[in-house]
């Protein structure tokens, strides 16, 4: 039982290219996976991603059972990425999309929102140091 508490304890939604890498190259084309685990005892409804400045999303793959909607600024680039569905307690989702990163080295701060059942919202966006944004090294 200590191990499961442990793992999930330690489990958060993260962004890491598609071979599971927190690192990348500047100006490179690079898949990245959004990994979201459920933490309660309830389905998470909804996952809403903000773009870290400078990455310019290209393409999803689809994610069966979920509606995907974007924001847009006014070049059009995506700013916010909001996928519904449903994942049930115990379980996790990976949503993949193309990018191409920043020409410049940095680092991506991804923040995640996972909407419960309830309407609870857990913010992963270094707002509380329990809940860390996900952080991909440019370089």
């Amino acid at each position: 039982m200590t191990a499961v508490l442990i793992s999930l304890a330690s489990a958060h939604a993260v962004v890491r290219t598609e071979t599971g890498l927190s690192e990348s190259k500047a100006g490179a084309s690079e898949t990245y996976r959004l990994q979201v685990p459920v933490e309660k005892d309830m389905a998470t409804t909804q996952v809403r991603m903000v773009v870290p400045a400078g990455l310019k999303i290209t393409r999803f793959l689809i994610a069966p059972g979920f509606v995907r909607t974007v924001k847009t600024d006014a070049a059009g680039l995506i700013t916010e990425v909001t996928w519904r569905g449903r994942i049930a307690p115990m379980e996790f989702e990976r949503f993949y999309f193309s990018a191409t990163n920043p020409a410049d080295a940095g680092t991506l701060a991804w923040k995640v929102y996972q909407t419960y059942q309830d309407g609870s919202v857990v913010s992963w966006d270094d707002s509380d140091p329990a809940t860390p944004a996900s952080k991909v090294s440019v370089k």
